[in-house]
């Protein structure tokens, strides 16, 4: 059979047989007959003097990647492009000699390559039913006017997968309080609730997650998704792909505008913020390069379909383990505040009306008023025994114009 023959019954180019038909007469190492049970690979490995390839067609002077050392810097090195590894390859070329792919055709072959090699499961975004959250890798300095003190501002960072809407946030603290925050502005900024939020394994919003299936998560933030009628659900310890779009942007953010940022003095969290926010606006009005449109005409069609906020956002409420004393009084911040004992199954009355210590959890914000109660105590009447009520009374300044009530009962 001639060359074209061959090459219209195996649906190939003429030239890639032709430059094989002559390779291999050029081979002194192996002739026709075939030697027994020899394979594609073998004879390509005795015909060419580089590696076999599975590349249909290929044209052969060129140099091959090495797409699994592609692929393996690109899971494992940090906001790795496929740029930065194309550069690599190219003046390893140039240096031995050899002919290379341009960018395109480096990249088209390792789709090919990933496609034949790698398996992974696709997620289609379901519009209004997550929200992605995690804190960006890069961090920021900003100094402090007064004190001269260099303080790192943390990124927090949400995105709605359907419509790929970001939002971001500088934090000096990532504490409960802080972390609270800023779900709580990241909702306001999307206008709605998601049915699910899915976040990273931090100590903020999970305390074990060992199976996935049944994760402990922190009790402020499991209160904070029941106040706001949504689920929180991990992403597998390990496994960035179970947040993928959130991962997504903080790769666009880390790529983008922040070399930018990372260029500017700083003095105050608001500064940055304001900064930050600027530089978010522009990105979400933006055109996308592969599809028409921009975030914000997409996050226009979702915010529809997301549940409405609540009347006011949840509070972080600070829990601590307080022990009652004698007189129904716990300590908190340097102040003492009464407290309840019937609603509480650990403060035991006695014999002679000595209360058993046990320990209890607070909630200040039920049974008082946020006040500023420095090294002072706040008691709330209702909350005292009968004989301390009057005792408060008689020796309370507020309750001086009652002393003659009390005495005459005596």
């Amino acid at each position: 059979m001639t060359g074209s023959a061959i090459a219209e019954t195996l649906g190939v180019s003429k030239s890639g047989v032709n430059d094989f038909l002559r390779a291999f007469k050029a081979c002194k190492d192996l002739k026709y007959p075939l030697p027994k049970g020899i394979t594609n690979y073998g004879i390509a490995a005795v015909v060419y003097p580089r590696k076999p390839t599975t590349h249909v067609g290929r044209d052969v002077s060129y140099e091959l990647p090495d797409y699994e050392a592609v692929s393996k810097d690109m899971s494992s090195r940090k906001n790795m492009t496929l740029k930065v590894l194309w550069n690599r390859y190219v003046k390893k070329c140039r240096d031995s000699g050899l002919k290379f792919y341009s960018y395109r055709q480096f990249c088209e072959n390792y789709a090919k390559w990933c496609e034949e090699n790698k398996e992974t499961l696709h997620f289609n975004a379901v519009i209004g039913q997550k929200m992605e959250v995690d804190f960006a890798g890069k961090t920021f300095r900003m100094v402090d006017p007064l004190t001269g003190e260099v303080v790192e501002i943390v990124v927090f960072v949400a995105v709605l997968p359907y419509s790929q809407y970001i939002y971001a946030e500088g934090m000096v603290s990532t504490k409960e309080p802080q972390w609270i925050a800023v779900n709580n502005n990241a909702l306001a900024y999307f206008g709605g609730v998601p049915a699910l939020v899915i976040c990273d394994n931090c100590k903020q919003a999970v305390i074990a997650n060992r199976d996935w299936i049944a994760p402990e998560l922190n009790k402020d933030y499991a209160e904070w998704a029941e106040h706001n009628h949504t689920v929180i659900l991990p992403a597998k310890v390990k496994k960035p792909k179970y947040k993928s779009s959130v991962e997504n942007a903080v790769g666009i953010l880390e790529k983008g505008f922040f070399h930018d940022m990372e260029e500017m003095d700083y003095f105050s969290l608001e500064q940055f913020n304001r900064d930050l926010w600027k530089h978010l606006d522009k990105l979400n009005s933006a055109p996308f390069t592969k599809k028409p449109h921009s975030r914000r005409y997409y996050w226009d069609e979702e915010r529809r379909e997301l549940m409405p906020l609540p009347p006011v956002p949840y509070e972080y409420m600070e829990r601590r383990t307080a022990k009652v004393s004698s007189d129904y009084h716990v300590r908190f911040d340097n102040a003492y505040y009464s407290v309840d004992r019937s609603p509480h199954p650990g403060i035991c009355c006695h014999g002679e009306d000595f209360l058993q210590r046990r320990g209890i959890y607070l909630r200040m914000a039920q049974s008082h008023r946020q006040e500023s109660v420095v090294y002072g105590s706040k008691s709330s009447p209702g909350q005292l025994q009968g004989t301390f009520r009057v005792e408060r009374d008689l020796f309370h300044p507020e309750g001086h114009d009652r002393w003659p009530q009390h005495r005459s009962g005596d």
